[in-house]
């Protein structure tokens, strides 16, 4: 860790967009911090932590509520997986659903439909949309995947959020808000107390339990459809608002890109499709406390979309140029790791990421390593899935 500008910041080199977008988140909020796998965000850093005594910030959850993570180990040996991978694969890449603005081919119900919170004009107009997406994963780096932790035992983890109701839920108090347009913008501050700042709270822990929902049913299809029971579950959320206590002090911890780790809070990490995830749990440590209990959630980018995959057409998706990574080296990478792929578009080519072990050490003083997870299978949206707003 280092203090630059008095913000603790980890990871190694320090990514000067994002710093410069932390710099500037704190110079309105109580508290800030800069993760491992920090790069550029809508306003608040990816990796960021911002915390505010009695204000919350859309701008530093972002436009995918409650996107998060969700793992959980099943009763099966990973051997037996590996042996019939190919069609597992298929089965799940053609039974779920993945894309921007898919619809579930089941029906999913859940009882957060009762919540009263749906009455708000934020996501009245919503609800039918968000009842059709329940339980689908989206597109850019949301995944399914079946890992083989060290003792050969199988899990399942998914990386998603709030789907559209997230995205149009953010956009809707963005606009309410005034927030600026760009990357390097001013983030979106409202007053707990006033009424876009209530709705917006309720609003987001609505998402957050959709989101919660959507893993679950995820994981629990992933199961039967592998014949399968869940032994344990590792679920969180990595861009969410917290109320918690710091050092004496009551605050609204936002965490964008970036994973609770209280002590003994366990935590699931994805790496990139071609690289270890990990299940973790938080220390207590000096570290620990300066990152506000946070660390990592997932390697980070070291390569934009653009840059990977070439100039697109903002309408269309098609390719104008290409970029530096082809699908071929990306098909490679994933066939030295024994990886079997479904989908999944060269901006998320591990060469577009950092390698998780490295992220980890510069977090290591506030976790530890409960279990180090290989892929053995990976399914994301299809390479020419176009979503105009990844992350």
């Amino acid at each position: 860790m280092k203090l630059i500008g008095g913000i603790p910041v980890w990871g190694n080199p320090v990514d000067e967009g994002a710093l410069r977008q932390i710099k500037n988140c704190a110079r309105s909020a109580d508290a800030a911090a800069l993760m491992a796998d920090h790069h550029l965000g809508y306003a608040v850093p990816i990796g960021g932590v911002v915390a505010y005594e009695d204000r919350i910030s859309p701008s530093g959850v972002g436009y995918d509520i409650a996107c998060g993570n969700k793992a959980v180990l099943t009763d099966l040996p990973a051997a037996e997986v590996r042996a019939r991978i190919r069609p597992i694969m298929d089965q799940i890449w053609s039974t779920l659903s993945f894309g921007i603005g898919c619809k579930n081919n089941t029906r999913v119900d859940d009882e957060l439909f009762d919540d009263q919170t749906w009455s708000l004009p934020a996501v009245a107009p919503l609800k039918k949309m968000a009842r059709e997406q329940l339980g689908t994963i989206g597109s850019g780096n949301h995944y399914v995947d079946l890992l083989e932790d060290e003792e050969g035992r199988l899990w399942i983890g998914v990386h998603f959020g709030s789907r559209g109701l997230g995205y149009r839920t953010a956009t809707y108090f963005l606009r309410a808000g005034g927030a600026k347009d760009g990357m390097e913008v001013d983030p979106l501050v409202l007053p707990i107390a006033s009424d876009l700042g209530a709705e917006y709270l309720a609003c987001m822990k609505l998402a957050g339990r959709y989101a919660y929902a959507g893993r679950d049913w995820v994981c629990e299809e992933v199961a039967r459809l592998l014949g399968a029971t869940i032994l344990e579950e590792v679920h969180n959320h990595h861009n969410f608002a917290w109320r918690e206590k710091h050092q004496g002090r009551d605050l609204w911890v936002v965490r964008k890109g970036a994973t609770p780790a209280f002590p003994g809070q366990r935590g699931f990490v994805g790496g990139s499709m071609g690289d270890i995830s990990v299940i973790l749990e938080g220390v207590e440590s000096e570290e620990a406390k300066h990152a506000l209990y946070s660390t990592v959630h997932g390697a980070g980018r070291v390569m934009s979309r653009t840059a990977a995959r070439g100039k697109i057409h903002h309408k269309t998706g098609r390719v104008i140029s290409p970029g530096a990574v082809s699908r071929q080296m990306m098909l490679d990478w994933i066939r030295e790791q024994d990886v079997e792929l479904r989908g999944a578009g060269t901006d998320e080519s591990p060469h577009c990421y950092k390698r998780l072990p490295e992220v980890l050490a510069h977090h290591a003083p506030m976790v530890r390593i409960l279990h180090t997870l290989k892929p053995v299978g990976v399914a994301m949206a299809g390479e020419d899935e176009f979503d105009p707003y990844k992350d």
